[in-house]
């Protein structure tokens, strides 16, 4: 991958386009809150999906997440849904097509970007840059999903340096907000969402000269951006598949909130993983609730690497490995940045080599949120493996040398609603 700053050629960087956008009719609906869903890889199930599914027959998980008696009809399911949907008039395309100005708020968190269609780049021009690996079975059960329904069903979440001043697409997004939204509503989290077009010939020529200056970071999405270029592939000719449905954000006016996502061990019981690692590790309990053992990780993971286990009712910190131990497993052949992360460690020092535990979905399982992971663990015996974050610009530089973090490293957020505004390949 060529390394390149925020300055490229206009004729090198992003190119957002504008479409018509398919969103929920508001009559059809109990209320758009009902129908929206976290990102289908945040949704926790099945308790999750279940509630959802109960908050609204429209609910978009039905789309992104569809159950079926049969496993291997579930796609056609949710391509039916939709079709029965848009001939219901339960969803409905825009006259015309637009980008959108999106906002997210919940107390002093505040989120702006632009949702469009982006042209798909190829990974060695260094247009968008990944920063984690993918697992090959999701990126084939999105793009069958894709590839069935003609949709992109929710926005991949990409974030990009501008100059910190209110220009450009920064300047629309300004201008816009002051007029009345397309939609405005409140999710069950307490974060409030409005969602504007941008259909102004002139504001669409300020944004896309803007974006054409610009690199962008993959913060949440890898494996549906591995998908859109994979179902780009298969097409015989340039269309609707070279662009792929995304939101960008300037980080440098609205800054994201990065967090770890963390590994439920289903099959190895905290006691043997706690046995397999106390010759090599510094093992300790910590007392008290999971907030003061989450204080004790950050304050250790300052020294090292640290990790904290849970799934017994009880918290236990381990740090401090074996240089020894660390030289063998992780590999060598990547910058230190990259051999220092936890992620590194956990998966090809611990998982790999101490745990022998196979990466499969039966054996490990990617949990979003702190609590849910512990829940998990101790619901099915097993060991949830908790991380402390990876700050933003560790994550960057090291895309922007083309070096990619192991899979779900990191987790960039507020994340988009899904079902707010879709993307049908059918309409262009």
């Amino acid at each position: 991958m060529k390394t390149r700053g925020p300055a490229a050629d206009n004729d090198d960087g992003l190119q957002l386009i504008p479409f018509r956008g398919l969103r929920y009719v508001r009559e059809q609906v109990g209320s758009l809150a009902a129908v929206t869903s976290p990102p289908y890889d945040v949704v926790v199930r099945p308790d999750g999906l279940h509630h959802l599914e109960s908050a609204d027959p429209y609910n978009i998980v039905r789309l992104i997440l569809p159950q079926a008696a049969a496993p291997d009809t579930r796609h056609e399911q949710a391509a039916e849904t939709l079709e029965r949907w848009l001939a219901e008039g339960v969803l409905a395309p825009d006259p015309e097509p637009a980008l959108y100005v999106y906002e997210q708020r919940k107390g002093d968190i505040l989120q702006r970007g632009i949702i469009g269609a982006l042209a798909l780049s190829a990974p060695d021009e260094g247009i968008v840059m990944p920063h984690e690996d993918v697992m090959p079975h999701v990126v084939a059960d999105r793009a069958d999903l894709m590839r069935t329904t003609a949709a992109n069903l929710e926005p991949l979440l990409l974030t990009y340096r501008g100059n910190g001043t209110a220009t450009g697409a920064s300047a629309v997004i300004e201008r816009v907000i002051l007029e009345s939204p397309l939609l405005s509503t409140t999710t069950e989290d307490g974060f409030s969402h409005r969602l504007w077009s941008v259909t102004a010939p002139a504001d669409l020529r300020e944004i896309s000269t803007d974006l054409a200056h610009q690199q962008a970071l993959i913060a949440d999405g890898h494996h549906r951006w591995a998908t859109y270029l994979l179902l780009r592939e298969e097409q015989p000719t340039p269309g609707p598949w070279n662009y792929g449905l995304v939101l960008l954000i300037d980080t440098t006016r609205y800054p994201l909130q990065v967090r770890a996502i963390h590994r439920v061990l289903n099959r190895l019981p905290v006691a043997d993983a706690l046995a397999a690692v106390e010759t090599c590790f510094r093992v300790r309990e910590i007392d008290g609730p999971l907030p003061h053992a989450l204080q004790a990780l950050a304050s250790a993971v300052g020294e090292g690497n640290a990790f904290l286990l849970a799934g017994d009712s009880r918290f236990h910190l381990v740090d401090r490995p074996d240089a020894e131990l660390l030289a063998r497993t992780v590999p060598a052949d990547r910058p230190e940045a990259w051999r220092s992360l936890d992620a590194t460690v956990l998966h090809a020092t611990l998982i790999e080599n101490v745990w022998r535990i196979p990466d499969s979905p039966e054996h490990i399982r990617y949990i979003h949120d702190t609590e849910s992971a512990v829940v998990q663990a101790e619901r099915t015996g097993g060991t949830a493996v908790l991380l402390h974050p990876v700050h933003e610009d560790v994550v960057r530089d090291l895309a922007r040398q083309g070096i990619t973090m192991p899979r779900k490293s990191t987790s960039f957020g507020p994340k988009p609603a899904t079902g707010l505004v879709l993307r049908s390949l059918r309409l262009g």
